[in-house]
């Protein structure tokens, strides 16, 4: 394990800030979906100034099922804006090829193939995901 201590801005108000539409956040909310993440909670974003926000996270990640829980729904069935879309096309491609092979010895085979379900999904939708109605869309407690 790594750590690096992030110094973030004191003054940003995250109980606020988590629900703005923040172009930082709105990349993490795709990078989350991608990734399954299932914790994203608000004590999770690490703004360092007014542009610029970190997120640390845990690990729980890259589930087989559709577990995405999050505080950022702001987002949820809107339509990617074409960077997104391009960036999503590259992850599908990277995936089944370069990435899929070096994530071999990290992550298991369906885990994977899971991945490349969620990222050819995205593509298909053209949207930000919905909560699943069968799992807490929210992690607890979100702080």
């Amino acid at each position: 394990m790594v750590q690096e201590w992030i110094e973030i801005d004191e003054g940003i108000d995250l109980a606020k800030f988590f629900a703005t539409d923040h172009p930082r956040l709105r990349s993490m909310t795709l990078f989350d979906a991608i990734i399954n993440n299932t914790d994203r909670k608000i004590g999770h974003l690490l703004p360092v100034n007014e542009k610029e926000v970190y997120g640390c996270d845990h690990g729980v990640t890259f589930h087989t099922d559709d577990k995405l829980r999050t505080v950022l729904w702001q987002w949820a069935n809107e339509p990617f804006n074409r960077d997104e879309i391009e960036l999503l096309r590259k992850a599908d491609t990277l995936l089944k090829g370069e990435l899929g092979d070096l994530l071999i010895p990290l992550l298991t085979k369906l885990e994977i193939e899971s991945t490349c379900i969620r990222v050819s999904n995205l593509l298909a939708s053209g949207t930000f995901p919905t909560p699943n109605p069968d799992w807490p869309a929210v992690p607890w407690p979100a702080f």
